[in-house]
Protein backbone atom coordinates (compact mmCIF):
# COMPACT_ATOMS: atom_id res chain seq x y z
CA UNK A 1 0.00 0.00 0.00
CA UNK A 2 1.42 3.38 -1.00
CA UNK A 3 1.81 6.38 1.24
CA UNK A 4 -0.76 8.30 -0.79
CA UNK A 5 -3.38 5.60 -0.29
CA UNK A 6 -2.79 5.66 3.48
CA UNK A 7 -3.48 9.43 3.69
CA UNK A 8 -7.09 10.02 4.74
CA UNK A 9 -9.18 11.96 2.25
CA UNK A 10 -10.66 15.13 3.71
CA UNK A 11 -14.35 15.35 3.01
CA UNK A 12 -15.89 18.56 1.69
CA UNK A 13 -17.84 19.60 4.83
CA UNK A 14 -14.90 18.69 7.05
CA UNK A 15 -12.58 20.79 4.91
CA UNK A 16 -14.96 23.75 5.07
CA UNK A 17 -15.19 23.38 8.84
CA UNK A 18 -11.40 23.51 9.14
CA UNK A 19 -11.21 26.54 6.92
CA UNK A 20 -13.83 28.40 8.95
CA UNK A 21 -11.67 28.08 12.04
CA UNK A 22 -9.19 30.56 10.56
CA UNK A 23 -11.80 33.07 9.47
CA UNK A 24 -12.42 36.04 11.78
CA UNK A 25 -15.70 35.81 13.67
CA UNK A 26 -18.24 37.99 11.87
CA UNK A 27 -19.93 39.12 15.09
CA UNK A 28 -16.83 41.13 16.03
CA UNK A 29 -16.78 43.14 12.79
CA UNK A 30 -19.29 45.87 13.86
CA UNK A 31 -17.67 46.50 17.25
CA UNK A 32 -14.21 46.61 15.67
CA UNK A 33 -15.53 49.08 13.09
CA UNK A 34 -16.90 51.26 15.91
CA UNK A 35 -13.60 51.11 17.77
CA UNK A 36 -11.74 52.06 14.59
CA UNK A 37 -14.15 54.95 13.94
CA UNK A 38 -13.71 56.22 17.50
CA UNK A 39 -9.92 56.09 17.18
CA UNK A 40 -9.97 57.94 13.84
CA UNK A 41 -12.27 60.65 15.22
CA UNK A 42 -10.14 61.12 18.32
CA UNK A 43 -6.87 61.30 16.36
CA UNK A 44 -8.45 63.75 13.90
CA UNK A 45 -9.59 65.92 16.79
CA UNK A 46 -6.11 65.96 18.31
CA UNK A 47 -4.59 66.88 14.93
CA UNK A 48 -7.01 69.76 14.27
CA UNK A 49 -7.84 71.35 17.63
CA UNK A 50 -5.66 72.71 20.41
CA UNK A 51 -6.09 71.01 23.80
CA UNK A 52 -8.24 68.25 22.28
CA UNK A 53 -5.73 65.71 23.52
CA UNK A 54 -6.06 66.90 27.12
CA UNK A 55 -7.10 63.92 29.29
CA UNK A 56 -9.96 65.96 30.74
CA UNK A 57 -11.62 66.06 27.30
CA UNK A 58 -11.76 62.27 27.16
CA UNK A 59 -12.88 61.99 30.80
CA UNK A 60 -15.66 64.51 30.16
CA UNK A 61 -17.12 62.16 27.56
CA UNK A 62 -18.14 59.88 30.42
CA UNK A 63 -19.38 62.75 32.58
CA UNK A 64 -21.46 64.40 29.85
CA UNK A 65 -22.94 61.13 28.58
CA UNK A 66 -23.45 59.30 31.87
CA UNK A 67 -27.26 59.32 31.62
CA UNK A 68 -27.27 58.10 28.02
CA UNK A 69 -24.72 55.41 28.85
CA UNK A 70 -26.79 53.99 31.73
CA UNK A 71 -29.99 54.01 29.66
CA UNK A 72 -28.23 52.46 26.66
CA UNK A 73 -26.93 49.61 28.84
CA UNK A 74 -30.51 48.68 29.72
CA UNK A 75 -31.51 49.02 26.07
CA UNK A 76 -28.70 46.63 25.12
CA UNK A 77 -30.30 43.81 27.10
CA UNK A 78 -33.65 44.47 25.43
CA UNK A 79 -32.31 44.63 21.87
CA UNK A 80 -30.23 41.48 22.28
CA UNK A 81 -33.48 39.61 23.05
CA UNK A 82 -34.93 41.00 19.82
CA UNK A 83 -37.09 43.60 21.55
CA UNK A 84 -37.21 47.39 21.86
CA UNK A 85 -38.05 49.80 24.69
CA UNK A 86 -39.51 53.15 23.69
CA UNK A 87 -40.46 54.13 27.24
CA UNK A 88 -37.00 54.87 28.68
CA UNK A 89 -37.03 58.61 27.90
CA UNK A 90 -40.45 59.01 29.52
CA UNK A 91 -39.32 57.01 32.56
CA UNK A 92 -36.40 59.45 32.90
CA UNK A 93 -38.82 62.39 32.93
CA UNK A 94 -41.15 60.69 35.42
CA UNK A 95 -38.20 59.90 37.67
CA UNK A 96 -36.86 63.47 37.66
CA UNK A 97 -40.30 64.98 38.34
CA UNK A 98 -41.14 62.49 41.08
CA UNK A 99 -37.69 62.86 42.68
CA UNK A 100 -37.92 66.66 42.69
CA UNK A 101 -41.49 66.59 44.05
CA UNK A 102 -40.70 64.19 46.88
CA UNK A 103 -37.52 66.01 47.86
CA UNK A 104 -39.44 69.30 47.83
CA UNK A 105 -41.89 67.65 50.21
CA UNK A 106 -38.98 66.93 52.59
CA UNK A 107 -38.88 63.19 51.96
CA UNK A 108 -35.55 61.66 53.04
CA UNK A 109 -33.20 61.05 50.07
CA UNK A 110 -32.61 57.48 51.27
CA UNK A 111 -36.34 56.85 50.81
CA UNK A 112 -36.73 58.76 47.54
CA UNK A 113 -33.84 57.02 45.77
CA UNK A 114 -35.02 53.39 46.17
CA UNK A 115 -38.65 54.44 45.62
CA UNK A 116 -38.04 55.92 42.16
CA UNK A 117 -35.70 53.08 41.17
CA UNK A 118 -38.31 50.49 42.17
CA UNK A 119 -40.97 52.41 40.24
CA UNK A 120 -38.84 52.34 37.09
CA UNK A 121 -38.21 48.63 37.52
CA UNK A 122 -41.93 47.97 38.01
CA UNK A 123 -42.81 49.87 34.84
CA UNK A 124 -40.28 47.78 32.93
CA UNK A 125 -41.53 44.54 34.52
CA UNK A 126 -45.12 45.43 33.64
CA UNK A 127 -44.18 45.99 30.00
CA UNK A 128 -42.25 42.72 29.91
CA UNK A 129 -45.24 40.86 31.38
CA UNK A 130 -47.61 42.34 28.79
CA UNK A 131 -45.20 41.44 25.99
CA UNK A 132 -44.80 37.85 27.18
CA UNK A 133 -48.22 36.85 28.49
CA UNK A 134 -50.37 38.73 25.98
CA UNK A 135 -48.02 38.34 23.00
CA UNK A 136 -48.01 42.09 22.37
CA UNK A 137 -45.29 43.46 20.12
CA UNK A 138 -42.59 45.26 22.14
CA UNK A 139 -43.01 48.38 20.02
CA UNK A 140 -46.69 48.68 20.99
CA UNK A 141 -46.29 47.69 24.65
CA UNK A 142 -43.43 50.10 25.30
CA UNK A 143 -45.16 52.86 23.31
CA UNK A 144 -48.04 52.51 25.79
CA UNK A 145 -45.49 52.66 28.59
CA UNK A 146 -44.09 55.84 27.06
CA UNK A 147 -47.47 57.58 27.11
CA UNK A 148 -48.20 56.31 30.63
CA UNK A 149 -44.90 57.50 32.12
CA UNK A 150 -44.96 60.85 30.30
CA UNK A 151 -48.59 61.38 31.26
CA UNK A 152 -47.86 60.69 34.92
CA UNK A 153 -44.95 63.13 34.82
CA UNK A 154 -47.16 65.85 33.34
CA UNK A 155 -49.91 65.04 35.83
CA UNK A 156 -47.55 65.49 38.78
CA UNK A 157 -46.25 68.83 37.57
CA UNK A 158 -45.90 70.54 34.20
CA UNK A 159 -43.39 73.10 35.44
CA UNK A 160 -39.71 72.76 36.21
CA UNK A 161 -39.16 71.85 39.86
CA UNK A 162 -35.88 72.97 41.42
CA UNK A 163 -34.15 70.56 43.81
CA UNK A 164 -32.71 72.30 46.86
CA UNK A 165 -32.06 69.20 48.93
CA UNK A 166 -28.64 69.38 50.58
CA UNK A 167 -27.74 65.76 49.77
CA UNK A 168 -28.61 66.14 46.08
CA UNK A 169 -26.74 69.46 45.87
CA UNK A 170 -23.69 68.00 47.61
CA UNK A 171 -23.55 65.07 45.18
CA UNK A 172 -24.01 67.45 42.23
CA UNK A 173 -21.15 69.68 43.40
CA UNK A 174 -18.82 66.85 44.40
CA UNK A 175 -15.75 66.29 42.23
CA UNK A 176 -13.52 63.21 42.06
CA UNK A 177 -9.87 63.85 41.18
CA UNK A 178 -8.53 61.18 38.85
CA UNK A 179 -5.20 62.83 38.15
CA UNK A 180 -3.53 66.20 38.37
CA UNK A 181 -6.00 68.62 36.80
CA UNK A 182 -8.38 65.84 35.73
CA UNK A 183 -11.63 65.63 37.70
CA UNK A 184 -15.00 64.03 37.12
CA UNK A 185 -18.41 63.74 38.77
CA UNK A 186 -19.96 60.79 40.62
CA UNK A 187 -22.36 60.34 37.69
CA UNK A 188 -19.52 59.20 35.46
CA UNK A 189 -18.25 56.69 38.01
CA UNK A 190 -21.74 55.25 38.48
CA UNK A 191 -22.18 54.93 34.71
CA UNK A 192 -18.87 53.06 34.34
CA UNK A 193 -19.81 50.71 37.20
CA UNK A 194 -23.14 49.96 35.49
CA UNK A 195 -21.27 49.08 32.29
CA UNK A 196 -18.88 46.74 34.12
CA UNK A 197 -21.66 44.97 36.01
CA UNK A 198 -23.83 44.59 32.90
CA UNK A 199 -20.92 43.26 30.84
CA UNK A 200 -20.12 40.69 33.54
CA UNK A 201 -23.77 39.58 33.74
CA UNK A 202 -24.05 39.08 29.98
CA UNK A 203 -20.70 37.32 29.67
CA UNK A 204 -20.49 35.10 32.74
CA UNK A 205 -23.97 34.26 34.01
CA UNK A 206 -26.64 31.78 32.96
CA UNK A 207 -29.07 34.69 32.67
CA UNK A 208 -26.76 36.35 30.14
CA UNK A 209 -26.59 33.16 28.06
CA UNK A 210 -30.39 32.96 28.17
CA UNK A 211 -30.63 36.53 26.88
CA UNK A 212 -28.52 35.68 23.84
CA UNK A 213 -30.40 32.42 23.27
CA UNK A 214 -33.78 34.16 23.25
CA UNK A 215 -32.47 36.77 20.83
CA UNK A 216 -31.20 34.04 18.51
CA UNK A 217 -34.54 32.20 18.51
CA UNK A 218 -37.11 32.37 21.29
CA UNK A 219 -38.86 29.24 19.98
CA UNK A 220 -35.63 27.24 20.06
CA UNK A 221 -34.85 28.60 23.52
CA UNK A 222 -38.29 27.47 24.70
CA UNK A 223 -37.76 23.98 23.26
CA UNK A 224 -34.43 23.82 25.10
CA UNK A 225 -36.27 24.40 28.36
CA UNK A 226 -34.95 27.90 28.96
CA UNK A 227 -37.09 30.29 31.04
CA UNK A 228 -38.04 32.53 28.12
CA UNK A 229 -40.88 34.37 29.85
CA UNK A 230 -39.01 35.03 33.08
CA UNK A 231 -35.89 36.16 31.22
CA UNK A 232 -37.82 38.54 28.99
CA UNK A 233 -39.60 40.12 31.97
CA UNK A 234 -36.29 40.52 33.83
CA UNK A 235 -34.72 42.13 30.75
CA UNK A 236 -37.41 44.81 30.59
CA UNK A 237 -37.16 45.23 34.36
CA UNK A 238 -33.44 45.95 33.93
CA UNK A 239 -34.23 48.47 31.20
CA UNK A 240 -36.79 50.23 33.40
CA UNK A 241 -34.36 50.24 36.33
CA UNK A 242 -31.57 51.70 34.17
CA UNK A 243 -33.95 54.38 32.84
CA UNK A 244 -34.93 55.32 36.41
CA UNK A 245 -31.26 55.38 37.44
CA UNK A 246 -30.60 57.60 34.43
CA UNK A 247 -33.37 59.89 35.66
CA UNK A 248 -31.76 60.07 39.09
CA UNK A 249 -28.41 60.97 37.52
CA UNK A 250 -30.19 63.56 35.36
CA UNK A 251 -31.80 65.14 38.43
CA UNK A 252 -28.44 65.21 40.23
CA UNK A 253 -26.75 66.86 37.26
CA UNK A 254 -29.45 69.47 36.63
CA UNK A 255 -30.72 69.74 40.27
CA UNK A 256 -34.24 69.96 38.89
CA UNK A 257 -37.09 67.86 37.59
CA UNK A 258 -39.19 68.49 34.50
CA UNK A 259 -41.70 66.44 32.52
CA UNK A 260 -39.84 67.11 29.27
CA UNK A 261 -36.44 66.00 30.53
CA UNK A 262 -35.29 62.81 28.85
CA UNK A 263 -37.25 63.56 25.70
CA UNK A 264 -35.71 61.58 22.81
CA UNK A 265 -33.34 59.55 24.96
CA UNK A 266 -34.95 56.32 23.76
CA UNK A 267 -33.84 57.09 20.20
CA UNK A 268 -30.36 58.13 21.32
CA UNK A 269 -30.00 54.89 23.29
CA UNK A 270 -31.10 52.77 20.33
CA UNK A 271 -28.70 54.65 18.05
CA UNK A 272 -25.81 54.10 20.48
CA UNK A 273 -26.55 50.37 20.62
CA UNK A 274 -26.70 50.03 16.83
CA UNK A 275 -23.52 52.04 16.27
CA UNK A 276 -21.92 49.88 18.95
CA UNK A 277 -22.69 46.72 16.98
CA UNK A 278 -25.77 45.40 18.80
CA UNK A 279 -27.83 43.53 16.22
CA UNK A 280 -31.34 44.97 15.91
CA UNK A 281 -32.80 41.56 15.15
CA UNK A 282 -31.35 40.22 18.41
CA UNK A 283 -28.92 37.50 19.42
CA UNK A 284 -25.67 39.47 19.10
CA UNK A 285 -24.03 42.47 20.72
CA UNK A 286 -21.91 43.56 23.65
CA UNK A 287 -22.22 46.17 26.38
CA UNK A 288 -18.69 47.29 25.52
CA UNK A 289 -19.92 47.99 21.99
CA UNK A 290 -22.72 50.13 23.41
CA UNK A 291 -20.12 52.04 25.42
CA UNK A 292 -18.19 52.72 22.22
CA UNK A 293 -21.40 53.82 20.50
CA UNK A 294 -22.12 56.33 23.26
CA UNK A 295 -18.53 57.56 23.08
CA UNK A 296 -18.81 58.06 19.31
CA UNK A 297 -21.97 60.17 19.74
CA UNK A 298 -20.33 62.15 22.53
CA UNK A 299 -17.16 62.70 20.53
CA UNK A 300 -19.18 64.06 17.61
CA UNK A 301 -20.68 66.67 19.94
CA UNK A 302 -17.25 67.47 21.39
CA UNK A 303 -15.73 68.01 17.93
CA UNK A 304 -18.61 70.30 16.96
CA UNK A 305 -18.09 72.32 20.16
CA UNK A 306 -14.36 72.64 19.45
CA UNK A 307 -15.10 73.73 15.88
CA UNK A 308 -17.28 76.51 17.20
CA UNK A 309 -18.94 77.58 13.95
CA UNK A 310 -21.07 74.48 13.35
CA UNK A 311 -24.74 74.14 14.25
CA UNK A 312 -25.63 71.60 16.94
CA UNK A 313 -27.93 69.96 14.39
CA UNK A 314 -24.83 68.44 12.79
CA UNK A 315 -24.67 66.00 15.70
CA UNK A 316 -28.01 64.52 14.64
CA UNK A 317 -27.04 64.54 10.98
CA UNK A 318 -23.76 62.69 11.55
CA UNK A 319 -25.40 60.17 13.91
CA UNK A 320 -28.10 59.57 11.30
CA UNK A 321 -25.50 58.88 8.60
CA UNK A 322 -23.62 56.52 10.93
CA UNK A 323 -26.85 54.69 11.72
CA UNK A 324 -27.44 54.04 8.02
CA UNK A 325 -23.87 52.83 7.61
CA UNK A 326 -23.97 50.46 10.58
CA UNK A 327 -27.42 49.08 9.75
CA UNK A 328 -26.19 48.23 6.24
CA UNK A 329 -23.05 46.71 7.75
CA UNK A 330 -25.19 44.54 10.03
CA UNK A 331 -27.20 43.30 7.06
CA UNK A 332 -24.06 42.44 5.12
CA UNK A 333 -22.49 40.64 8.10
CA UNK A 334 -25.62 38.59 8.83
CA UNK A 335 -25.99 37.62 5.17
CA UNK A 336 -22.40 36.36 5.01
CA UNK A 337 -22.90 34.47 8.28
CA UNK A 338 -25.87 32.66 6.77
Amino acid sequence: MTTASMTPVTKGPELNKRRRVYKPNAKYIPILATLGLLAIMYITGIANYDNFGDPSVFVNLFRDNAVLLVVAVGMTFVIITGGIDLSVGAVISLTTVLTATLLKGDWPPLVVLPAVLILGALIGAGQGAVIHFFKVEPFIATLAGLFLARGLALFINQQSIPIRNETWSAISDYRIELADGVVTKPNAIIAVLVVIIAAAVLAWTRFGRNVYAIGGSSDSALLMGLPVGRTRIVVYTISGFCAALGGVLYSINSTSGHALQGNGYELDAIAACVIGGVLLTGGAGYVWGTLLGVMVAGLITTIINFQGDLNAAWTRIVVGVLLFVFIVMQRLVTRKAK
